[in-house]
C-alpha cells in the first residue's frame, strides 16, 4: 500500500493528513506567525470549483485541503494514494479542544438564526476554560461580500482577535468570505469552513451512528432523514465519481 497522503483532483493538490499531520502543520506556521487556512474538500466542493474557476482559485489559495467525504478519499485511492479523512466536524471538534488546551480564543462565524450562539454556549459547558464569541455575520454572497450587518462583524471580530475563526456560511461563500477577510485578522492562527457543524453542536442535525460513519455511508443517512438533499447527495455519490475518472483519462500520458 502506498504511503503517499496527497494527490491531485481537478487540478488541485488534496492533502489526505490525519489529525496529527495537520497538527504539525498548523504548529509550523504558528512558529512562523502565519495563519493556517483549511478548506474541507468534499465532491460538491471540488465540483464546484471545476465549474467555476474563481472558486477554483480561491480554493487552491489554502493551506491544506482535506478529505472530508468518503468519495474523495475513494478517488485518492485510485490516484495511488492513501488518503486519510478528516470530516469538518471532526476537525472543528478537534482545534476547539486544542483551544481550550492552549488557551486559544474561538470565533464562530454564520450559521444563521442564532445557531452560533447556541453552539458557542454548548461548547462552553464542555470546555469550562474555552473563550469563545459567536457571530451571526449577516448575509453573505457567492463571492464571500457581506452585508451592513456582516461588515460590523468583521469590524468585531479585527477588536477580539480569534486564534481560531470557525465559519459556517456553506460553499463557496465561506470560502471566498475567508479569502477576503482573513488578512484583516492578523491574530487568526487556523481558518476553516465547516459548513453545518454548528448544527450538529445544537442538535439541530443527527451525526450518523457511528458504524455508518465508518463504513462512509453518511449520504444514506442523510438521503433517508433529508430526502430534499438528493440533488447534493447524487453530486457527491454519481457525478463526482464519473467526473474524476473521465479527469483523469482524458490527461495526456506521460512519455
Amino acid at each position: 500500500m502506498s504511503t503517499r497522503r496527497s494527490f491531485e483532483c481537478f487540478g488541485l493538490v488534496i492533502h489526505g493528513y490525519d489529525w496529527l499531520r495537520t497538527l504539525e502543520h498548523l504548529d509550523e506556521h504558528v512558529r512562523r506567525v502565519v495563519p493556517t487556512w483549511i478548506v474541507t474538500a468534499n465532491p460538491e466542493i471540488l465540483l464546484a470549483a471545476k465549474r467555476e474557476a474563481g472558486y477554483w482559485q480561491t480554493v487552491r489559495q489554502a493551506d491544506l485541503r482535506l478529505v472530508d467525504g468518503v468519495g474523495l478519499q475513494l478517488a485518492g485511492r485510485l490516484a495511488g494514494a492513501s488518503p486519510k479523512r478528516m470530516t469538518g466536524v471532526a476537525l472543528a471538534e478537534r482545534l476547539v479542544a486544542l483551544a481550550a488546551e492552549r488557551g486559544w480564543n474561538v470565533a464562530l462565524v454564520g450559521g444563521g438564526g442564532g445557531v452560533a450562539d447556541t453552539a458557542a454556549w454548548k461548547l462552553r459547558k464542555r470546555y469550562p476554560t474555552l473563550t469563545i464569541v459567536a457571530e451571526q455575520g449577516g448575509a453573505v454572497d457567492d463571492s464571500g461580500v457581506g452585508d451592513a450587518v456582516n461588515d460590523e462583524t468583521v469590524h468585531r471580530l479585527t477588536l477580539q482577535t480569534p486564534d481560531v475563526l470557525l465559519v459556517a456560511f456553506g460553499h463557496p461563500k465561506q470560502e471566498e468570505w475567508i479569502r477576503r477577510n482573513l488578512d484583516a485578522l492578523p491574530g487568526v492562527k487556523v481558518a476553516v469552513g465547516i459548513g453545518g457543524t454548528f448544527d450538529y453542536w445544537t442538535g439541530t442535525a443527527a451525526m450518523a451512528p457511528t458504524v455508518i460513519r465508518r463504513i462512509g455511508l453518511e449520504w444514506l443517512w442523510r438521503l433517508i432523514r433529508e430526502p430534499r438533499r438528493w440533488r447534493r447527495i447524487l453530486d457527491a455519490v454519481v457525478v463526482f465519481p464519473w467526473v474524476f475518472v473521465l479527469d483523469r483519462l482524458r490527461r495526456p500520458k506521460s512519455t
